[in-house]
């Protein structure tokens, strides 16, 4: 028995095809490479923010210690948010390399995976909207501990 994949009787042409057919989710796999390259810095924030504020918490005396802590349960909520979204990111990229492995062995060796390719290409697409809606929901929240100059001073 030969080896489908050692098969050099493959004609370019298909072989071409099947490049240029997997090649078209990579598109996909950009868009899901650069939210993840945008969230990345933003749980990097929350970490460093939460950091800064749980010192403060260590500190011999404790200025404004329930503001802090109000803070600290908003940072951990984004925290779970960005933590979701990447989730979600991360198995949108795993899909849409199912796809493509799909799509490829497909059209080369074995043509019963191509029933696979609208599952994993639309599981990638839901991944990745649901990836954006929750960054969404992360950036209104983080706008939302924003006081543009509104607070009220902290009186010694």
């Amino acid at each position: 028995i030969m080896n489908p994949l050692l098969n050099s009787s493959l004609p370019a042409d298909v072989i071409s095809h099947s490049i240029q057919l997997a090649i078209a989710p990579v598109f996909m796999l950009t868009a899901v490479a650069a939210l993840i390259g945008a969230l990345a810095p933003r749980i990097a924030r929350i970490i460093d923010r939460a950091r800064a504020l749980e010192d403060k918490l260590d500190e011999p005396e404790v200025k404004h210690e329930p503001q802090i802590r109000r803070e600290l349960a908003r940072l951990r909520k984004r925290a779970r948010i960005v933590n979701v979204s990447m989730t979600l990111l991360t198995l949108s990229g795993t899909l849409i390399g199912a796809t493509i492995l799909a799509l490829f062995l497909g059209e080369t060796i074995s043509p019963q995976t191509r029933g696979l390719v609208p599952w994993t290409f639309l599981s990638c697409v839901i991944c990745f909207v649901f990836a954006l809606l929750f960054f969404l929901f992360e950036i209104f929240l983080a706008g939302q501990s924003l006081n543009f100059g509104r607070r009220t001073p902290h009186k010694p």
